[in-house]
């Protein structure tokens, strides 16, 4: 599995994590009402599930999964994917923040931007790997 995939997969169990951790804790609250946990942190725990987990698993899995160009640089230049990595991490915890202070509205709008960069990076990198098959029972 190659390097970036990795980083991806692993930066993606986290938010996973906090994702899974944080909705325990809001279902908990609907038993518990006593507990000091606000239902305005469930943008938070959208954020990091939807966009932490599931988009950075998606796009380190396909990184990995996507046909090769050459045994040379089998994945193609690596710049765009660190870029997507970069922009979408960064646009996670810009939302995460502009949630947790809702004075801010310029840094969800700078997230969601971030965001969808990291989205337009990545699928620069990946178009000229979705290919038809090649082998000899494609038919």
């Amino acid at each position: 599995m190659p390097k970036l995939s990795r980083w991806m997969i692993r930066t993606a169990l986290g938010y996973l994590a906090a994702g899974f951790f944080l909705g325990a804790l809001l279902l908990a609250k609907k038993a518990y009402p006593e507990l000091p946990v606000s239902y305005k942190l469930l943008p938070v725990h959208t954020e990091l599930l939807i966009f932490g987990w599931t988009l950075q698993l998606v796009m380190g899995v396909a990184y990995w999964i996507l046909p090769r160009f050459s045994s040379a640089r089998p994945r193609g230049p690596e710049w765009p994917v660190l870029l997507a990595i970069f922009l979408l991490n960064g646009g996670v915890l810009l939302v995460l923040l502009a949630e947790l202070s809702p004075a801010s509205p310029g840094l969800l709008i700078f997230g969601r931007i971030m965001e969808a960069g990291s989205a337009i990076a990545f699928a620069l990198h990946a178009w000229p790997r979705v290919k038809a098959f090649s082998g000899s029972n494609s038919g």
